[in-house]
């Protein structure tokens, strides 16, 4: 017994006490202990489910040595505080559906277990099942010819009960993220099935649902998914209607019907599928011995066992993929929740105060005009369309010492100025970080516009100053002195510290420097261009100017003057994205293929073997190591983006090698 693998539950509701008779009948579980916010209650589950140990506090739960996994039960709002707290305490993890309120609570938990080496499963526990097994089996096997479509339903209803945590707005409540996250995966999970993989997500998601007036909450909720391989799923969900709980799988030689795919027969029952081929129904018996819940907990065991951090019943990229499609279909349905919203969301992920690490933080380096330092990377604000997606990547990214932020007022429609300036003013950091504010892009590049569009900007962004200022673009029909006029009248005001061009020819740079030269005016101290080691075959977009040619980087060395260097590492051409045969991004084969940049592909690959580094590391490195002053823009969308790109602050590149990845001599 001693053997088994030890469950803490942290948790004391109905389903924590379903696991827990889970785990008494499973084969390679024990409980160990209860946690809960009160000793009463502790103690009277651990009367009721014979668990050995009962604490007063979660804390207590994941201090216990005999917890080797925790079970977490908790309402989903709370899933991802002591997920992480789980993860920090080393402990092995299996939270309850849906991992948490949205993608970026999935992404936060699936980072901290992957850094604290924890596994990490989210409680489908159909998905554990022998009939699951045999489902995707029989799709596999083409014994429903090709499959065209899936439907799904999970609903029930609840009553309306404002009490009830289905029904609460704070609790996380509605149908989609307690039952519909069911047959959202099912359909995600067959759609893999059907053309060889584990899971498939869907490329479109549309939807509707009826919101209740006084909550909030979806009542009731459709979705239509469309698959790359034109599978389409019909999935739908409810708390306040019945529904057929039931899947059908039809193909062109026939329908699979599950009566029961989400809480089957189980613990000595016998699952039924119906097949239905050439006008005759098979009858397929699934016998199911084991308890449903102590199926999950001796995956979770097995795992362990084989070594391994995640499950193969529910693999951690099948959850985070489920949680994008549940965030899909909330967003056609209209349903945010009020914590969400930018200016509720007061609180980290984690519910914990951001603390720097100690160890491995992005260096800070004086940049001259301002008065604290900046991260040689930065973070690109333009791809965040939620809060709770920018906290996750900004928090991190600020402990992990990054302190400067690049937005710019046409992202998003002012999107991520807004959401970047809420972010400051609810962490309280804007005097520790640095923000690189861009506005005047074409058509609008007039130093009137700028003036109008850079105090929309800081209205968004909530303060009073830029630390540095970009013009978007340049306008070569307005003499350059006039920009430089207008700039000077906003350092004066006290409303810009540091100011340049982004996608500015040198040539106009040193135009404007020699004109404020002239008036004692302060000139251009940064530029914002692209800057890689692979050549920009073609502009990304209308009016991008790049510095990576021998002669621009020969004048930058020589006027030191800083880059802030975007798509620094030439937008994932140095990834497994890129390849003479690959194709199928065709922003990257436009801008970037080209056979002297495939050599310097080439040779960033060999060097980062030689060095125990991934090629984009080196990549990323060469911006770095430039003879003149550079800082590298990335815009990573997940947390592991963030975390591929630290790499390059710990290579050392020689002028020889830089010289040599850039095709400009032989193999040093």
């Amino acid at each position: 017994m001693n053997n088994r693998l030890g469950w803490g539950i942290l948790g004391t509701g109905r389903i924590a006490g379903i696991f827990a008779t889970g785990v008494a009948r499973s084969q390679h579980g024990r409980l160990a202990a209860v946690g809960s916010r009160t000793v009463a209650s502790a103690e009277r589950f651990a009367t009721e489910f014979k668990v050995p140990r009962a604490h007063g506090s979660y804390e207590a739960l994941l201090a216990d040595p005999a917890v080797q996994a925790v079970y977490i039960a908790t309402p989903h709002p709370q899933h991802v505080e002591w997920a992480v707290k789980a993860a920090e305490a080393g402990k092995h993890i299996l939270c309850e559906k849906p991992i948490g309120l949205n993608h970026a609570e999935a992404m936060v938990i699936a980072a901290a277990a992957q850094e604290h080496g924890v596994l990490l499963m989210e409680a489908f526990m159909y998905r554990c099942h022998p009939q699951t097994v045999k489902i995707v089996e029989l799709v596999r096997s083409g014994a429903l010819g090709e499959v065209k479509l899936v439907q799904a339903a999970f609903g029930f209803n609840a009553g309306f009960n404002p009490e009830s945590r289905l029904w609460a707005n704070a609790a996380g409540g509605g149908g989609v993220l307690d039952v519909g996250c069911y047959p959202v995966s099912f359909s995600r999970l067959i759609a893999g099935a059907a053309c060889g993989r584990p899971f498939l997500d869907p490329v479109t998601v549309s939807g509707a649902g009826q919101l209740h007036p006084q909550t909030g909450v979806d009542v009731v909720a459709a979705a239509t998914l469309q698959f790359a391989t034109g599978l389409v799923a019909q999935v739908s969900t409810s708390i306040g209607v019945g529904q057929d709980n039931s899947a059908r799988i039809y193909g062109t030689k026939g329908m699979l019907h599950v009566p029961s795919p989400w809480i089957p027969p189980h613990d000595g029952g016998e699952a039924v599928l119906h097949l239905h081929r050439d006008g005759k129904v098979e009858d397929i018996a699934v016998p199911a011995p084991a308890h449903l819940y102590g199926l999950e907990a001796d995956a979770v065991a097995a795992a362990l066992a084989a070594g391994q951090r995640e499950t193969a019943a529910m693999p951690v990229a099948d959850t985070l993929g489920n949680m994008t499609t549940l965030d899909r279909w909330r967003e056609a349905v209209g349903l945010t929740y009020a914590q969400e919203k930018p200016e509720n969301f007061t609180h980290t992920h984690a519910r914990q105060p951001l603390r720097r690490r100690t160890g491995g933080l992005t260096p800070q380096v004086p940049l001259a005009g301002l008065a604290k330092p900046v991260s040689r990377l930065v973070m690109g604000c333009d791809n965040q369309t939620t809060l709770p997606h920018g906290a996750a990547m900004w928090d991190d990214f600020y402990e992990r010492g990054g302190n400067a932020f690049d937005t710019a007022f046409i992202y998003g429609g002012g999107l991520q100025e807004r959401l970047l300036g809420w972010w400051m003013r609810h962490r309280g950091v804007r005097n520790e970080v640095v923000v690189i504010a861009k506005g005047a892009h074409t058509p609008y590049c007039t130093p009137d516009d700028m003036r109008k569009q850079f105090y929309q900007s800081l209205d968004r962004l909530q303060t009073d100053h830029a630390d540095i200022y970009m013009l978007h673009r340049d306008n070569p029909d307005i003499p350059v002195g006039e920009f430089v006029d207008a700039l000077n009248a906003e350092v004066q005001a006290g409303r810009i510290r540091v100011f340049g061009g982004s996608n500015w020819s040198l040539k106009r740079v040193a135009a404007a420097n020699r004109y404020a030269q002239r008036k004692g005016l302060q000139g251009f101290g940064v530029v914002s261009n692209n800057l890689s080691l692979a050549r920009m075959v073609d502009p990304v977009w209308d009016g991008c100017i790049a510095c990576s040619d021998p002669e621009s980087r020969r004048w930058l060395k020589k006027h030191q003057l800083p880059v802030l260097a975007w798509s620094s590492q030439a937008r994932g051409f140095f990834t497994d994205r890129a390849g003479r045969d690959k194709r199928e991004d065709e922003q990257l084969v436009r801008c970037w293929y080209s056979d002297d940049n495939f050599e310097r592909r080439e040779r960033a690959h060999a060097l980062a073997a030689k060095k125990g580094v991934t090629p984009i590391a080196i990549a990323a490195a060469y911006v770095l190591a430039q003879p003149f002053p550079t800082f590298a823009l990335i815009g990573p969308r997940l947390l592991s983006e963030t975390v591929s790109s630290l790499p390059c602050l710990g290579v050392t590149l020689s002028p020889r090698e830089l010289a040599w990845l850039n095709l400009e001599r032989e193999r040093p």
